[in-house]
């Protein structure tokens, strides 16, 4: 009887596949993964596209996974877990240096700007960054993005990071807001809705914008490995073209507007909050009007990745990036 039971049940299991398949077939999708480095409002034009519909309208189920990290999402995308990668392009960068046959190459820039801020214990409108001097500071992942814009800002304004202030590195992504409310830090560098948080619960205050202290820098691009594209540039170019329909909603809407549409994406964060934040970012042009990665953008990146010790070499633009897919999405 217990055979006959089991046997049922696989039967059962087997004819919902089967459905499920159709279903699936049927819909005239195409399923997509999409592992993301962060889930933050920082790139709202994608939670947009996504909230919006405009990956179905383009022909693509996308399935979204936070990776937690530039270098996981990279070992997601090189296993084949992940098809398409959304970090910092330093990652793309680091996976070329060190021989990757297959490596991971650039096809849509989303930010220009850093989308990180500097937290300090006191409301501070006359801060600069010289007060940073004899600090300790949370800090990022030694190689990744938010770090290596830390330091660079920090250079140009002639601090030293190694000697002129104490960075610890030692707290994993995500979790440094959590320990500012409990360590003896004068700083944290974080991103939205940590940095946001804090100020709400009375628990540090936003003093400067790193993004904005930066200057451009392409700080997120989306990535696929070289196989991938060869094999589905539709698919690219179907991704890439709903990327830009939501590039153009949040450069033609209000924040109020912006943070109705994403909030499904942040239904633990209240609606008012998710407003203040999207003007943050869109008071610093944190957004590119195109998803073009151009080359000057390329180099100032591996100049940001030089000064912090991390490549010790240049890499060619033309095999990490191409903007065909990013030109042929322009409306």
């Amino acid at each position: 009887m217990r055979r006959k039971g089991i046997g049922c049940l696989c039967a059962v299991s087997m004819i919902c596949a089967v459905l499920c398949g159709c279903t699936k077939e049927q819909s005239g999708l195409t399923p997509v993964t999409l592992y993301e480095v962060a889930h933050s409002i920082f790139y709202a034009p994608q939670y947009a596209a996504i909230e919006l519909g405009y990956f179905k309208e383009e022909g693509i189920d996308l399935t979204l996974v936070n990776g937690a990290g530039a270098d996981k999402v990279m070992t997601a995308m090189l296993a084949g877990d992940a098809d398409i990668g959304f970090m910092g392009s330093e990652a793309s960068i680091y996976t070329y240096a060190q021989g990757a046959e297959d490596y991971a190459v650039n096809f849509a820039q989303l930010t220009q700007r850093a989308g990180n801020f500097l937290v300090g214990r006191e409301a501070d409108p006359d801060f600069n960054w010289q007060k940073l001097k004899g600090s300790r500071v949370l800090g990022g992942r030694a190689g990744g993005m938010p770090q290596m814009v830390f330091e660079y800002i920090l250079k140009k304004n002639g601090i030293d990071p190694k000697t002129d202030l104490t960075i610890d590195q030692s707290i994993q992504f995500g979790l440094t807001a959590a320990a500012f409310t409990s360590d003896q830090s004068d700083y944290t560098v974080e991103f939205e809705p940590f940095a946001t948080g804090l100020e709400l619960e009375g628990n540090g205050y936003v003093v400067a914008s790193l993004g904005t202290d930066s200057g451009y820098v392409p700080y997120t691009a989306y990535c696929a490995k070289k196989s991938y594209l060869a094999m589905h540039p539709e698919r690219i170019q179907q991704f890439t073209n709903a990327l830009q329909k939501g590039m153009d909603y949040v450069n033609s809407h209000t924040a109020e507007e912006i943070a109705k549409t994403i909030q499904p994406q942040f239904s633990e964060t209240p609606l008012e909050n998710i407003v203040t934040i999207v003007k943050r970012y869109q008071d610093q042009d944190t957004w590119k009007k195109d998803l073009i990665f151009e080359k000057s953008s390329f180099e100032l990146l591996e100049n940001i990745l030089e000064e912090a010790g991390e490549l010790s070499g240049r890499v060619p633009y033309e095999n990490l990036v191409t903007t065909e897919y990013a030109k042929k999405a322009l409306p």
